[in-house]
């Protein structure tokens, strides 16, 4: 058996990035192709807090690029966002480099700073004979500012981050719901669930962090973006205040339908009662 195939063999695996299965993930370079599958990547980072809400996200599909943008001002209740496709003489709207998020753009700015946590970490097969990569950390502390329609607003929050990348399966099709908050005894909870998408029984890219500390939930059921409903028949309820929605493609490469609402969480965190909760759900379905 080949390398590469010895590597996969061992998928999925979930783990510390010592203990990897060797096959080439960020920071490290990827092929651009594997076994005939474009290599995809993204970055995605939410900041969640009672007066606003701010999420940046920056993609590419093979060579093509893209970065969005959203702010929720609870006040006036409105949901600023902007799309923007990667051309070499456009300047970029979204930076993120290291634990920062800069956004520049004519409707609003934005500067945030991610605190450090406890990530989990999966490699999943992706029943093609690739593979794709998640990290996952939510709970983690954001500050920054934002300033948007002549107002600054300080940012002192509870954040999510999705780094991914890979070999994803040419249809693919997920529903996802990443959240903050705290419990009924006042400590910081995080999560990230998952259906479609890096989810076998085990090793998957789901988590729970009560006070920092992640831990690896059953197989969850989502109905529609309304719930999710976990394998003990506790569920979390959803109420949303703001959607992102898209519909758009490209000829014979890309095809796209994504909806992420985002607002309010109530309920069980298989075991872990919500006092307060505040996220995102989504639906993608994709062709690329």
């Amino acid at each position: 058996m080949s390398d590469r195939g010895q590597a996969l063999g061992e998928l999925p695996w979930r783990g510390s990035p010592s203990e990897r299965p060797p096959l080439p993930v960020p920071p490290q370079p990827m092929p651009m192709r594997w076994n005939g599958r474009l290599r995809k990547r993204w970055r995605w980072v939410g900041a969640f807090q009672e007066s606003i809400t701010v999420f940046a996200a920056s993609v590419e599909i093979g060579p093509l690029g893209l970065g969005f943008w959203g702010i929720w001002d609870a006040e006036r209740r409105d949901l600023a966002e902007r799309s923007r496709r990667s051309l070499p003489w456009r300047r970029a709207e979204i930076e993120m480099e290291g634990r920062g998020v800069r956004i520049r753009s004519p409707q609003a700015e934005a500067e945030l700073l991610l605190g450090e946590g406890r990530p989990v970490e999966c490699i999943s097969p992706n029943g093609e004979g690739g593979y794709t990569w998640t990290r996952k950390l939510a709970g983690v502390p954001v500050t920054g500012e934002v300033r948007i329609g002549g107002r600054a607003i300080g940012v002192d929050a509870l954040g999510v981050e999705d780094d991914s990348a890979g070999y994803h399966a040419r249809r693919t099709s997920w529903l996802w719901s990443a959240g903050v908050g705290s419990d009924g005894e006042g400590r910081t909870v995080g999560w990230n669930l998952v259906s479609g998408i890096n989810d076998p029984p085990r090793s998957s890219e789901r988590a729970i962090w009560v006070d920092g500390e992640p831990r690896e939930p059953s197989p969850v059921r989502f109905e529609d973006l309304e719930r999710i409903r976990f394998a003990d028949d506790t569920r979390l309820e959803f109420a949303p205040v703001a959607e992102r929605a898209h519909r758009e493609g490209i000829p014979l490469l890309v095809r796209s339908e994504y909806r992420a609402p985002i607002g309010s969480f109530h309920g069980s965190l298989e075991g872990t009662e919500l006092a307060s909760g505040l996220g995102v759900m989504e639906s993608h379905d994709v062709l690329w």
